[in-house]
C-alpha cells in the first residue's frame, strides 16, 4: 500500500518536473494559452489542496468561510458530493470557498482532523471547524449546511 501511494506521488509529479521535449519544446504550455485560462466561477471557489502548507495558507489563515472536502478517488459516495457540493459553493459567488483534500494523498491532514470515513465535509471559519457531516446529502441539506456557515 505505502509502495503504490508513494509510486502514485512520484507519477503525479512527473509531468510537472521534466522538460519540455521534442518540436513542441518552444511553444508555451497550453495551460499558459490566454484561450485555454477559465475564469469562471467554479474554478475560483474551488481548489485542491497541494500539501499541508498550502492548507495551511488557502484554509486555515483564509479570512472566507471554507468547506473543507475530505474524499478519495475510489470512494463512490464521494464522487457524487464532490459535485453537487461544488456546484452549490460556485452559486454563493465567492461567499464561501471549497477546498478539496483527497485523504490518500494527504493523510496526515486527515488523521489531524479526525477523518475515519469518506465523504468528510467540514465547515471552517477563521481557521476553526464550526460545522461537520460525514456521508452524503441531498442538496436541500447542502444548501442548508452553506446557508449556516455563511450565516445568511
Amino acid at each position: 500500500m505505502a509502495q503504490r501511494l508513494v509510486l502514485r506521488r512520484l507519477l503525479a509529479l512527473t509531468p510537472r518536473t521534466l522538460p519540455p521535449q521534442g518540436p513542441l519544446a518552444l511553444r508555451a504550455p497550453p495551460a499558459l494559452s490566454s484561450s485555454t485560462f477559465s475564469t469562471s466561477a467554479g474554478c475560483r471557489s474551488t481548489f485542491n489542496v497541494q500539501d499541508g502548507s498550502d492548507f495551511q495558507e488557502r484554509v486555515v489563515n483564509n479570512p472566507k468561510p471554507i468547506v473543507v472536502d475530505f474524499h478519495a478517488q475510489w470512494c463512490g459516495p464521494c464522487k457524487i458530493l464532490g459535485p453537487r457540493l461544488e456546484k452549490l459553493v460556485a452559486k454563493q459567488e465567492g461567499k464561501v470557498l471549497m477546498a478539496k483534500v483527497d485523504i490518500d494523498d494527504h493523510t496526515d491532514l486527515a488523521i489531524e482532523y479526525e477523518v475515519s470515513a469518506v465523504p468528510t465535509v467540514l465547515a471552517m471559519k477563521n481557521g476553526d471547524v464550526v460545522d461537520k457531516f460525514v456521508g452524503i446529502k441531498d442538496e436541500d441539506q447542502l444548501e442548508a449546511f452553506l446557508k449556516k456557515l455563511i450565516g445568511a
